[in-house]
């Protein structure tokens, strides 16, 4: 709703345009109104706010602000509380009529408009993100033709050779009868980094199953160690072998970080898997878990996407899934074309933002503002 009032000023010649406006704030959920003060050519006006609940009054305090006069007759007044006498602020309500007054103070003039209403009202769709909302929609519109297109048959996933080893690992424990440890990283399940392990964890434990292999899983969390429980079980009966299946091997080795590495070293040296899996995101005990591992002489194969452990991975395992490789492992093991779809349709997207990106800087350096302006780079 926007209304204005004009009123008449006592000094023809006065820098102020006695013009208020009211507005119901565009793009919020209904907790707000907008204030459009009076043009001012003088730096001196001083504005005087006052609201009631009734057109009759009593009219209270709002705020007292100074003038703008670059404003050009935009200067506006965010309200989205109203404070009372007793000292207590109360937040706009939506659909509820609030009556505003400004008094202007200019050169000892001072002009006074009548009661303008206002009332906040809900935006069922902002303006502001129609952009987000158009990429969205052509984000879904691709991610759906992704995903048909690789039941087809016609979408593939570059290889990665650690995925690929996770069979040699598994057939080699099974040769030497020995098992298979999975360590998860040091974060909770929340963390994304975590979640894209347990999804390895579950393709790594069906495998294992499969082959009649001992798979070991080694958490920090009591949450994580309840998941990882419900994975593997989950795992054992579609690969046809729920009998495989035993709660104890998923255990919680120790809740303190430093502590984790020393119970996960004390199992490498006296059980010597035949296999080390460490997914998940790792701080400085990577280097300690690797090196133990390399010790024993099992093969290992580790995924992360901390940068910063990346190197101690590289040089201590035999295959190391690095940054964005750990999210893209469960698509890949399980081929499900759901997951090759979504990541296909990330990629895409990926490529248009770096596209965007360049296309804006170049048209920017080359001085096409308005370019940049559109794509939001400047």
């Amino acid at each position: 709703m926007v209304v204005c009032l004009l009123t008449t000023s006592a000094n023809p010649q006065s820098s102020v345009s006695t013009k208020l406006r009211a507005i119901d704030t565009p793009n919020d959920s209904g907790n707000s109104i907008t204030l459009i003060l009076p043009e001012t050519r003088s730096g001196n006006t001083r504005y005087r706010i006052t609201y009631s609940e009734t057109s009759s009054g009593p009219f209270e305090l709002l705020k007292e602000i100074q003038a703008d006069p670059t404003a050009d007759g935009n200067q506006k007044v965010l309200v989205t509380s109203l404070p009372r006498p007793n000292g207590s602020v109360d937040p706009i309500e939506t659909g509820k009529t609030i009556y505003f007054k400004v008094t202007a103070s200019t050169d000892g003039t001072m002009l006074i408009g009548g009661a303008v209403p206002a009332s906040a009202q809900p935006n069922y769709f902002n303006t502001n993100q129609t952009t987000n909302f158009i990429f969205v929609i052509a984000f879904t519109v691709v991610l759906f033709l992704s995903i048909g297109t690789t039941r087809k048959g016609g979408l593939n996933i570059r290889r990665l050779p650690g995925l690929e080893a996770l069979d040699e690992a598994l057939g080699r424990a099974t040769e030497m009868g020995r098992q298979v440890l999975f360590v998860h990283g040091l974060q909770e399940i929340s963390q994304a980094s975590t979640i894209a392990a347990v999804n390895v964890l579950g393709q790594v434990a069906r495998r294992a199953a499969e082959f009649d292999t001992e798979l070991k899983v080694a958490t920090r969390f009591p949450l994580t160690m309840s998941v990882s429980q419900e994975v593997v079980r989950e795992a054992c009966v579609e690969a046809g072998r729920p009998d495989a299946f035993n709660a104890d091997n998923i255990f919680l080795a120790a809740a303190d970080q430093f502590s984790y590495a020393a119970a996960l070293e004390g199992h490498m040296m006296r059980e010597k898997p035949a296999a080390n899996i460490l997914m998940g995101y790792f701080y400085a005990e990577s280097l300690l878990l690797a090196e133990t591992g390399s010790r024993t002489g099992a093969i290992q194969i580790a995924g992360s996407d901390a940068y910063t452990q990346l190197p101690f991975f590289v040089t201590t395992c035999d295959y190391t899934l690095m940054g964005e490789e750990l999210y893209a492992a469960s698509a890949y093991l399980s081929r499900d074309a759901r997951l090759l779809g979504s990541i296909k349709t990330q990629d895409l997207a990926k490529g248009l933002i770096v596209a965007i990106i360049l296309v804006g800087a170049v048209a920017s350096a080359i001085g096409y503002e308005l370019v940049g302006k559109v794509l939001g780079l400047t």
